[in-house]
C-alpha cells in the first residue's frame, strides 16, 4: 500500500504579514515542519500547493513578495509543486492526475486557511475517493464575520470548518496521529 502524500497548502509569505488578521493555532507552522521532516525522512510523497492569485491586491498576486514560499516550507528536489489560482488545489491544476500517476490513494492535508483552501481541497479529495486526512493542529484560520453579521473568532471559524469536513469528506486528526500513517511515532 503506497504511503499517503502530504499536501502543504499556501504556506507562502503573504500569510505571515501583519495585515493577515487575527488567527488561531500559533503552533501550526511548527507542526507542519515536523510532519514535513518526517515525510522527508520516510521518503514519502510530498506535494506543495502554492497560490497564484488572479486578484490584484491579494497577497498571492504575482511579482510581489507575498507569493514567495516561506523558507521552512520550500520544496526540495523530488517534491511535487502544484500552482493553483482558486482555493481548491484540484481545480485546473492536474493534481488528481499527478496523484493517480504516482498511485496515491491517501492524502494528509495541512496549511492555510482551514476554511478556505484547506476545506475546498479536502472536499474535492473526499469526493474523488481519496482517503483524506486534515490535520487540525497543522492548519489555521482567521477571524471572520459570519453571514448574519456576527464576528467569529479564528478558533470558531477553524472548528466549524473542521466539523464540516470530519466524517463527510475527510477524517480530522492531529499531527501525532498523522505520523502513524507513515509508520512514525512522535517521540
Amino acid at each position: 500500500m503506497p504511503q499517503p502524500a502530504l499536501l502543504i497548502i499556501d504556506m507562502q509569505m503573504g500569510m505571515t504579514w501583519p495585515s493577515a488578521a487575527v488567527r488561531n493555532n500559533l503552533d501550526a507552522e511548527k507542526n507542519i515542519e515536523c510532519l514535513l521532516a518526517q515525510w522527508r525522512k520516510a521518503s514519502a510523497p510530498i506535494v506543495h500547493v502554492h497560490h497564484r492569485s488572479r486578484t490584484p491586491g491579494s497577497p498571492f498576486y504575482p511579482d510581489q513578495p507575498g507569493i514567495d514560499v516561506q523558507p521552512a516550507f520550500a520544496p526540495i528536489d523530488g517534491e511535487q509543486v502544484v500552482t493553483k489560482q482558486v482555493p481548491d488545489a484540484f481545480t485546473g491544476t492536474g493534481l488528481a492526475d499527478l496523484l493517480q500517476k504516482i498511485e496515491i490513494t491517501s492524502l494528509v492535508i495541512v496549511g492555510v486557511s482551514t476554511n478556505n483552501s484547506v476545506e475546498a481541497t479536502a472536499r474535492t479529495a473526499g469526493n474523488l475517493g481519496f482517503n483524506t486526512y486534515v490535520i487540525a493542529d497543522a492548519c489555521f484560520a482567521f477571524a471572520k464575520t459570519d453571514f448574519d453579521g456576527l464576528p467569529r473568532t479564528a478558533q470558531e471559524v477553524h472548528a466549524m470548518s473542521l466539523a464540516n469536513l470530519h466524517g463527510e469528506y475527510a477524517m480530522v486528526i492531529h499531527a501525532a496521529e498523522a505520523l502513524a500513517l507513515i509508520g512514525k511515532q512522535e517521540q
